[in-house]
């Protein structure tokens, strides 16, 4: 559990890059609840950490902005009642957020036209469709 991090393929954050902190969580939990820390915190510093390189740093840096507190991303998990639970659940939401945050950005669209036959189908399915309305209408004078 102690182990390095893997995030991706090219990308594992070391152990001691890793900050965990733990303390008690609220909700359920009996009557172990008020003395067992089972939230967990689990921390890394983004903006100083030797195993990212330059251009992953920068991607993430801009990606996870509005999360980050001083160059430091910081996970909580405390859904479980149980501390290893959480540390797994914050382990694995971390690498999630950083695999997200230094993945290539998405190609962008080309913009493409309809093709005639395309065209053709959408003007015959509007005929259709109008002609299935005009045949609801009420005609006073057809009776």
């Amino acid at each position: 559990m102690d182990g390095d991090l893997r995030v991706n393929s090219w990308l594992v954050i070391p152990a001691g890059e890793l900050d965990e902190r733990f303390s008690r969580s609220s909700g359920p939990g009996g009557q172990s609840v008020n003395t067992t820390d089972s939230r967990v915190e689990l921390s890394f510093d983004v903006r100083r950490s030797p195993s990212l390189p330059e251009w992953a740093r920068e991607r993430a840096m801009e990606r996870l902005a509005s999360r980050l507190a001083g160059g430091v991303l910081t996970v909580v998990a405390s859904q479980e009642r149980s501390q290893l639970l959480n540390r797994q659940a914050a382990r694995e939401r971390l690498a999630a957020l950083l695999r997200d945050a230094v993945a290539a950005p998405p190609r962008p669209r080309i913009a493409t036209r309809p093709s005639r036959a395309a065209r053709q189908r959408r003007l015959e399915d509007k005929r259709r469709r109008a002609q299935t309305k005009r045949n609801r209408r009420y005609d006073p004078g057809g009776q």
